[in-house]
């Protein structure tokens, strides 16, 4: 597959009308910023006032790729009026909400750059960083995360659920993630070609960050709080984003309730053995109706937890199997080679 060229499973051979052009394709730039959005119409002017001076004072060519993914707001107009006015900035429309890491993988396949730079639209990961990526890169690193030391910008049940994911999630997981690193890093176009590889739809890129591996640099920084908008993630979601991500990445919690099973097989069974002791040897009545219906009822509770478990995987296998795309793209952008 070739580097610029982004994989089938986009969906815009289907959506997308045919492109037919003579022209030489556009040279290609050094960094790639990937931008997903969902309703951050409030928040892009910000944006693209930091981000345009950071680049122009920083690197020689660059491009924008804005993905939309599915904004109800003036997100997608926005970008638009934007695009006129630097043909640097690209845009690309998705048909829906896919999700944010549906959006970034769209904006990671089309980025042409030879160094990829995700980042969110709300400013919390400042762009001022990018320059030391870029001397980091050019030093020989293929990957370089920018990890928050300090997030007093978010709140305190954000900060604490985080912690405990990335604790829980190492301790089952195959393949460790950095602690209190997001998106926000710069990743080579080997790297980028890397991920292009990985066929999974129900994505989790922090999970395949780490996954493809490569020489890995780190810059601390202080993460600011969001100044425009909210969080689309609530805590439900959250949850659910958690839930992916070890799933994903570990088929520990499956061990788990082997285990698990066993330890309530074997507490039965020297129950049992003390029942029978008591009736034998002491003489003693067999424990009634209250005793065996808590057993009954603790036995039915591991059960169905074990079977929510399984269906979390057969949930997973089920949507792998239908090989949809990972997202449609409504408009290809109009920069595009």
């Amino acid at each position: 597959m070739a580097a610029g060229c982004p994989p089938a499973t986009a969906g815009e051979s289907r959506l997308s009308p045919p492109h037919h052009s003579s022209t030489v394709p556009a040279p290609v730039p050094t960094l790639s910023i990937v931008c997903p959005m969902r309703d951050e119409a409030e928040a892009l002017p910000a944006l693209a006032s930091r981000l345009i001076a950071v680049l122009d004072a920083c690197v020689d060519s660059f491009e924008i790729v804005c993905v939309n993914d599915g904004s109800s707001d003036d997100t997608l107009s926005a970008l638009q009026a934007w695009r006129s006015r630097d043909p640097r900035v690209r845009v690309i429309d998705l048909t829906r909400s896919f999700g944010k890491e549906a959006a970034l993988t769209c904006g990671i396949d089309h980025a042409r750059g030879q160094a990829v730079v995700p980042i969110d639209a709300d400013l919390q990961d400042p762009p001022e960083l990018i320059p030391e990526m870029l001397r980091l890169w050019r030093s020989g690193f293929e990957v370089v995360l920018a990890q928050r030391v300090d997030r007093s910008g978010d709140g305190l049940l954000k900060r604490s659920s985080a912690a405990w994911f990335y604790r829980l999630h190492n301790r089952l997981a195959d393949e460790p993630l950095p602690a209190n690193v997001g998106d926000f890093r710069l990743l080579d176009r080997r790297v980028v070609d890397a991920l292009k590889q990985l066929p999974e739809r129900r994505r989790f890129m922090k999970g395949l960050f780490a996954w493809v591996g490569f020489r890995q640099a780190t810059i601390p920084y202080s993460r600011e709080p969001r100044r425009h908008g909210r969080s689309k993630f609530s805590g439900w979601r959250l949850w659910n984003f958690a839930l992916d991500g070890i799933t994903a990445f570990s088929t520990a919690p499956l061990r788990i309730w082997t285990y698990l099973g066993l330890a309530v097989a074997l507490a039965a069974f020297v129950y049992g053995l003390v029942i029978i002791a008591l009736v034998l040897v002491a003489g003693r009545d067999t424990p009634g109706y209250a005793s065996l219906m808590t057993v009954v009822l603790f036995l039915g509770g591991v059960q169905l937890i074990g079977l929510g478990v399984l269906g979390e995987y057969l949930g997973r296998v089920h949507q792998e199997v239908k090989q949809r795309p990972v997202y449609l793209v409504r408009h290809p952008d109009d920069h595009a080679a």
